[in-house]
């Protein structure tokens, strides 16, 4: 249906022409994609065949796996490349879900018929091989799917599968999530599997704590985050449930740190995206990217990659689309789906949840929100060498919070194709970090990255702030700092006294309006260079937007905990940058530009 030539989206059509549309959809899928009974033979090239021939949509990144897969076929069992493709192997584990796997959702008591696409992350993760010793090839994988994907089902069957059925004597298994209750949902679907399955109760012994295998002395328990030790662990699985509410690699790196003493190990890693940008999913995501795109150059070649998303939120109200990210979506209640979007993406708070969770997309945490997740992800990607610097005189900003808590400094450098680079760095008393026992595992990669300094003490003492600003101004020669005057009586006599061009920053709409626009506006066009600044990550997706009634806007946080400290300190810098920029790119035109024309 169209108006004018314009295409109507089904989403906008009535409940009765979106039942139509859903059975059409269904219908068109049914039996070769949408499959109502086990597959007679492994379909994991199938599958990767259909996204190759695009009979299928496919994000970029299903597109760039299945390439991976094909080329790696091509050259399976060669001197550069000792793994081959064992069917066999990788239909075991899907056969013995089939076999013994009841779906716990939808209350039919049937067995679970595994999907092509479901297809292609078991069979590679179980199929790939060493041509001599027949040990798997890969040792990780990440599996990015929206929710009700059957993750659970998925994680429950290759659970049981591994603990009694891979022939490791003594296997441990950990289901693993950021919390407590999350990781028992987990364990408990899996004992529902496991007690629906006669084949599996005769076999497997379920307790309150732990599953057994007696004929192997295997175990599956649940663990997570908040819970576990450091130790005493003799891990042959860890399968990691919603790694995007990690903070940190500490339950990660116990888990593989345990795996020293089995031959073939596995992890997986299963989830939707997330707000958490620096946690261990984002930097996941970007090597992931790294990998797919150049898998020529044999990186990261024993962890096995399946990242389902939507490729832009331009396609998020084309539902033909909706199967890039949800590789399940005809087998679903897609009918439902369409009604609730319908009247969810009117609702800021619902719209986001459905970016994030179903879409798969790295989304902004509100609808005012400063910068989404994957402008600053963008942004974090850009890189100079610090040697490109030496001849650019930046101007710093600072912003000084009460004396307990976060201070930051922010050099921004105007570099001469027209992006900037940001150079920042933040204090914190001790006392903070004890305080938040949470984010230490943070504060110290923070540290240790050099983007944090820990004051001893209660308060942060100015003269760290100073010598820091001594310090960079000897490599670059700062030409002009740039400062709210609230709580710098100190600092700011200090730098006058050293010598230093200071300029007050007025914290208000008039002053920080344009720049503020002007940053933003850099930022979604990718000229904002800040070599991954971790920290800095963590301020701009904390910033959401205020606006007075003129329409003008400054950044404000989004609650006491989530600081934006240096954010700010570079929006006062950028104060003095922006209107260089605008009189750059007018420059060859007869125009005078203030910053009020902005």
């Amino acid at each position: 249906m169209s108006v004018s030539g314009t295409k109507i989206s089904i989403i906008e059509e009535s409940y009765a022409r979106q039942e139509s549309w859903w059975k059409d959809y269904v219908d068109k899928y049914r039996n070769w994609y949408y499959l109502t009974k086990p597959s007679k033979m492994l379909l994991t090239n199938y599958y990767a065949e259909l996204i190759r021939d695009e009979e299928v949509p496919a994000g970029i990144m299903v597109k760039q796996a299945v390439d991976r897969h094909f080329r790696d076929i091509e050259r399976q069992g060669t001197k550069d490349f000792p793994w081959v493709f064992d069917e066999e192997k990788a239909w075991r584990p899907i056969r013995f879900i089939e076999e013994n796997i009841k779906s716990s959702t939808d209350g039919s008591g049937k067995n679970i018929v595994m999907q092509p696409f479901q297809h292609f992350i078991i069979g590679s993760l179980f199929g790939w091989v060493h041509k001599d010793t027949g040990l798997r090839r890969f040792k990780e994988g990440l599996i990015f799917l929206g929710r009700k994907n059957g993750k659970t089902t998925l994680i429950s069957g290759l659970v049981s599968y591994m603990a009694g059925f891979d022939h490791e004597k003594g296997a441990q298994i950990y289901a693993l999530a950021n919390r407590a209750d999350q990781s028992r949902l987990l364990f408990e679907e899996t004992i529902k599997m496991i007690k629906a399955s006669p084949f599996l109760n005769d076999r497997f012994v379920t307790k309150k704590t732990e599953i057994e295998y007696p004929k192997s002395n295997s175990v599956i328990k649940a663990l997570s985050a908040e819970k576990s030790g450091k130790d005493g662990y003799n891990t042959h699985m860890a399968v990691f449930d919603e790694i995007h509410e990690y903070k940190d690699y500490s339950l990660i790196n116990v888990m593989r740190n345990s795996m020293g003493m089995r031959s073939q190990p596995m992890t997986i890693y299963i989830t939707t995206a997330g707000y958490e940008l620096n946690g261990p999913l984002v930097e996941m995501i970007a090597t992931a990217r790294g990998v797919l795109s150049h898998y020529e150059n044999n990186e990261n070649e024993r962890t096995f990659y399946y990242l389902a998303a939507m490729d832009s939120e331009n396609e998020i109200d084309d539902p033909e689309l909706w199967i890039k990210a949800n590789p399940n979506f005809p087998m679903m209640q897609g009918l439902d789906r369409l009604s609730d979007w319908k009247s969810s993406r009117r609702v800021p708070g619902e719209k986001l949840d459905w970016i994030t969770k179903v879409f798969n997309i790295f989304s902004e945490s509100s609808e005012l929100s400063f910068l989404d997740n994957e402008t600053i992800l963008s942004n974090a990607e850009n890189h100079i060498d610090l040697d490109e610097l030496k001849l650019i005189r930046p101007v710093a900003g600072f912003d000084l919070s009460e004396t307990e808590d976060f201070t930051a400094v922010t050099l921004e450098f105007p570099l001469p194709d027209g992006r900037i680079y940001l150079m920042s760095h933040s204090f914190v008393p001790q006392a903070k970090y004890d305080k938040d026992v949470d984010r230490q595992p943070t504060y110290r990669k923070w540290e240790a990255e050099g983007d944090l300094t820990i004051i001893p003490g209660k308060i942060v003492d100015y003269e760290y702030i100073l010598n820091y600003i001594k310090e960079k101004d000897k490599e670059y020669r700062i030409r002009q700092i740039n400062y709210d005057p609230a709580k710098a009586i100190f600092l700011q006599s200090a730098l006058e006294q050293e010598g230093f061009t200071l300029e007050v920053t007025r914290q208000g709409f008039t002053t920080l309006g344009g720049p503020t626009q002007n940053f933003k506006e850099l930022m979604i066009a990718n000229k904002v260079v800040f070599n991954n600044n971790s920290m800095l990550k963590w301020y701009m997706s904390n910033a959401t937007l205020v606006r007075d009634r003129n329409d003008n806007f400054m950044i404000t946080k989004q609650n006491h905990n989530r600081k934006i400290d240096g954010l700010a300190a570079a929006l006062n810098a950028h104060v003095k940058i922006a209107p260089e920029l605008a009189k750059k790119k007018s420059s060859g035109f007869i125009q005078t530009i203030s910053w009020d024309d902005m």
